[in-house]
């Protein structure tokens, strides 16, 4: 082979090689241009999740048994991945909503029943969101009387008139706050031999709250409207089975950081209340008091923020999500682009679950986190109705084809559901043994 052969042929692999590293950068580029455009469903349902009552259960469970039951936060984290996933697995391979699913396969009247259960749930979840409104703005000095109507008339407003996508970008901003959860403990020094202990060891005190608040972790983690919220909004989105991949990461990246947030909030009550003998919180300034050690006395008002842009992202996509959800069930009118005149029974369902959890939020002398800790276990006794029929559509071999569960997924989500038909079983028990 002449010198002008060889020059030749090594020029040619050379502008192969650079055709295929600008190939392999374009396809990058593509990938991570179709990640940002599907990212949201997800993110933004998993941290709704640690709205009023998820930030006002979790401080209880840190104050009262400090690191003891983290491990079951673990567990529970590894519970909602499965729950979320399967959740857009099905809306993304059926292209159908979860309500629209639900009646389809099993009918009227257990979608009916099913409908009951997301209201009643939902519906007071929704009352403990104004409540969180009223403890923020109380913590400013602001009465409740003043603030609690204006933030109903302006979510209601936003979300059926306004532009909702703005603001839910400025209810997570204010939400992100509670970042600050993980300096705090940073600071604060836990006992980390403690703490791994208690992330995986697990130990339950023998002793009714205990089972309590487990339900209610579990009912503030895996929350139904989250799953509802997901479906909605992945379906609205228009997402294409191709697409999945994308969606099952922004899955699971919505779902770790939610439980990263519950999981520092945790130690970091845990690290500066239960130590110091406060095992019972009874208002906001108490917990408040976990981020003392990084934020001195702007602690109360860093909290006060956090909670209310909590709440008011909760607020806001609660009532939409579910009122969503029972007016897809029956095939009724839906959308806040609809009339009112078109969509009486949509737009009747929202305003009512938007005034009744604001007045309930005006009652005097509320006992702010025993709302928040009974209202999740409301929603961890009620979680297995929708579990069983996930479970159930997820494996229907008709809807999924291919993408039905795989064995470790129906492990985990039986397993989940069987735990808490036991646990509540276990709560009835000991609390009618009690009486």
């Amino acid at each position: 082979m002449s010198l002008r052969n060889r020059f030749e042929q090594l020029v040619s692999r050379r502008a192969a090689s650079r055709a295929g590293t600008g190939k392999r950068r374009m396809l990058t580029r593509a990938s991570l241009l179709a990640f940002l455009a599907i990212l949201g469903p997800g993110l933004v349902s998993g941290i709704a999740g640690d709205d009023a009552g998820g930030i006002g259960t979790y401080s209880v469970v840190g104050a009262k048994y400090g690191y003891e039951l983290l491990w079951t936060l673990v567990i529970i984290i590894i519970g909602l991945t499965i729950v979320q996933e399967m959740t857009a697995r099905l809306t993304v391979f059926t292209g159908k909503g979860l309500a629209d699913l639900i009646r389809e396969v099993f009918g009227v009247r257990i979608t009916a029943f099913a409908m009951l259960t997301l209201f009643i749930a939902n519906g007071a979840v929704t009352i403990s969101e104004f409540v969180g409104i009223a403890a923020a703005s109380e913590m400013f000095g602001v009465s409740r009387y003043l603030t609690v109507p204006i933030a109903a008339a302006a979510v209601w407003y936003i979300v059926a008139r306004g532009n909702y996508r703005a603001a839910e970008k400025v209810f997570l901003a204010l939400s992100a706050v509670f970042g600050v959860y993980i300096i705090s403990v940073i600071v604060v020094h836990p006992d980390w031999a403690e703490v791994i202990k208690g992330t995986v060891i697990p130990s339950l005190p023998r002793e009714r709250d205990a089972i309590l608040l487990v339900i209610a972790v579990i009912g503030t983690t895996i929350s139904p409207y989250m799953q509802f919220t997901l479906s909605a909004t992945t379906l609205d989105k228009g997402t294409k089975p191709e697409e999945y991949g994308f969606v099952f990461w922004e899955t699971v990246l919505g779902v770790l950081l939610s439980g990263a947030f519950a999981y520092f909030i945790v130690i970091a009550t845990g690290a500066t209340l239960h130590v110091n003998g406060i095992t019972s919180i009874e208002s906001a300034e108490q917990a408040a008091q976990a981020l003392e050690p990084i934020a001195g006395p702007l602690a109360e008002t860093l909290f006060a923020i956090g909670l209310l842009g909590a709440s008011l992202l909760a607020a806001s996509i609660l009532p939409l999500s579910t009122t969503y959800a029972i007016c897809e069930a029956f095939g009724w009118e839906r959308g806040v682009n609809q009339e009112w005149e078109d969509a009486r029974i949509f737009y009747g369902i929202y305003t009512a679950l938007i005034v009744v959890g604001a007045i309930v939020a005006l009652i005097p002398g509320l006992p702010l986190f025993e709302i928040f800790v009974y209202v999740y276990l409301l929603n961890g006794i009620l979680l297995p109705v929708l579990l069983v029929l996930m479970l159930k559509l997820a494996n229907n071999k008709r809807l999924m084809g291919a993408h039905v569960n795989s064995w470790f997924v129906n492990v985990m989500g039986w397993g989940l559901t069987i735990v808490l038909i036991v646990l509540t079983a276990i709560l009835v028990a000991t609390t009618i043994f009690q009486i």
